[in-house]
């Protein structure tokens, strides 16, 4: 099962999907913790985001997730088969390809679509987070737009391709493909 959960910052988007992937993986009956993987995306170069990492982590702490760092290069993350994963999030992994010194640089959204067709290849559930960053009708400049713009395909097409889309609005989750 894929879900794509999507939601504007502190929306409650992140801690959902958490709840959802926690559900899938208790389905499966399967009591291996090295089974049930968090993926994680940020990388802490400030302290706002050391905070947010935090924050995440504390959230995830009891839940029994086994943390991956990825902050690129998606396509070659070494799992099990028959896994749950949680990708969180989509914005940062596209940031990262687009910004850091081990991105890909071009073309991105090639390169994060043959990473999550890896990851489902790999896995019996995947959850992949998202942001909402569309709607705000603010002018940025060329590189910004292009971030934008990439962010905004690959949100097109993996919600396409995902069993379930969710937008988490203020807390309330909003169901647009069951």
């Amino acid at each position: 099962m894929f879900y794509f959960v999507s939601g504007g910052s502190g929306s409650g988007k992140s801690e959902f999907a958490e709840n959802i992937a926690v559900e899938l993986y208790h389905k499966e009956k399967k009591e291996k913790r090295e089974r049930f993987f968090y993926v994680a995306t940020m990388q802490g170069t400030d302290s706002e985001t050391q905070k947010k990492i935090e924050r995440h982590r504390t959230m995830r702490r009891e839940k029994g997730f086994t943390t991956l760092e990825c902050f690129t290069d998606l396509k070659h993350v070494n799992l099990p088969a028959d896994c749950t994963i949680l990708l969180d999030c989509l914005s940062n992994l596209v940031a990262n390809e687009m910004f850091s010194e081990h991105g890909v640089k071009e073309p991105i959204v090639e390169e994060v679509l043959q990473g999550v067709e890896h990851l489902l290849e790999k896995c019996n559930h995947l959850v992949i987070v998202t942001n909402e960053i569309f709607s705000d009708g603010c002018e940025y400049d060329k590189i910004t737009k292009q971030y934008i713009r990439n962010l905004g395909i690959l949100n097109q097409k993996l919600a396409k391709r995902a069993d379930k889309v969710i937008e988490v609005v203020c807390g309330i989750p909003v169901y647009h493909k069951k």
